[in-house]
């Protein structure tokens, strides 16, 4: 009884009620009146109010929707579209920050049009900032001419949420593609918050490349009309990947995709990465090494290619 009103509290504390001080009171007040019921009356009348705010909690959750009106930090303010006319994709709204520092930036989107007879390659991105369990994973993809576009499946955090992974796990967060230019989704990493970020190159056909673009696409356009939650555990950025991928549910949620750290090591096991060296090899030839003073400009995606090996 009481494991099940600390979960319920816990949702509370980290809903999307505004302001704070109604979300800390709501939640203060399931912990005081489970409190009350396990420890401070009779058996069974206390099992009949532990059970009424039970359901109480459980019937808000469930009615508890996402939404695309909330005051959300700038990064996540503004999402991207796609339209698909004949072979041809248009991406509205790109986003191209630009990072001062980790919290100063200048923002910027731009709309481009790709054509799919001009999609050549799938990069798979892994950034870790802190152990080898963790790391954040996302795509990129490449067309003729050096031209690349990235999708990172994230938190749409409001003004003021810190990113934090218990939270994931309530209804904390709605769930948001990213579409953006390289040199912010990448550059921030490298640039900014100095990242150990891998960049490795998909062995996929281009059939797969194709369909595989055209869902994250598509997910933009779905996520605009029916907002969904973020879920550390079933829909974050490795999942979410494979979900678009439409892999089978057991590498779906296998250990070593559900700790993304390990995402990059299961992807060369299934025979999706450079299979002519070691792991080990490969892993340290796909370091993205920026060169003291570098900066982001126009040749950024060009430059952080030639940083890594070119089986990398």
């Amino acid at each position: 009884m009481a494991l099940v009103s600390l979960i319920g509290a816990t949702a509370v504390y980290y809903a999307t009620i505004r302001p704070d001080w109604l979300r800390l009171t709501c939640a203060g007040i399931v912990i005081a009146v489970a409190a009350v019921a396990i420890l401070a009356m009779p058996f069974r009348r206390g099992v009949i109010l532990w059970a009424v705010l039970t359901v109480a909690v459980a019937i808000w959750y469930a009615l508890d929707r996402p939404s695309n009106t909330r005051d959300w930090a700038p990064e996540y303010a503004i999402p991207a579209t796609g339209v698909e006319t004949g072979r041809t994709v248009s991406l509205r709204n790109i986003r191209n920050f630009a990072y001062r520092s980790e919290t100063e930036f200048t923002a910027s989107y731009y709309d481009a049009g790709f054509p799919l007879d001009e999609l050549e390659s799938v990069d798979l991105v892994a950034s870790y900032w802190s152990g080898k369990a963790i790391a954040h994973i996302f795509l990129t993809f490449g067309f003729r001419g050096g031209r690349h576009i990235a999708f990172s499946i994230e938190t749409r955090r409001q003004a003021g949420f810190e990113y934090s992974t218990l939270a994931g796990f309530f209804h904390h967060y709605e769930l948001f593609y990213v579409a953006a230019d390289e040199r912010d989704l990448i550059g921030v990493r490298t640039d900014i918050r100095h990242e150990q970020v891998y960049l490795y190159r998909l062995r996929l056909t281009r059939e797969t490349r194709e369909a595989l673009f055209l869902s994250y696409v598509r997910k933009l356009d779905e996520l605009a009309v029916n907002p969904e939650w973020y879920s550390t555990l079933t829909h974050n950025c490795t999942t979410g990947i494979l979900a678009r991928a439409d892999a089978p549910r057991h590498i779906r949620f296998d250990w070593r995709v559900l700790l993304s750290g390990y995402a990059p090591r299961y992807a060369y096991q299934l025979g999706l990465l450079d299979d002519g060296k070691s792991y080990a090899e490969l892993q340290r030839d796909s370091l993205i090494r920026r060169p003291p003073g570098a900066v982001i400009d126009a040749d950024y995606s060009m430059k952080i290619r030639q940083a890594v090996s070119p089986n990398g």
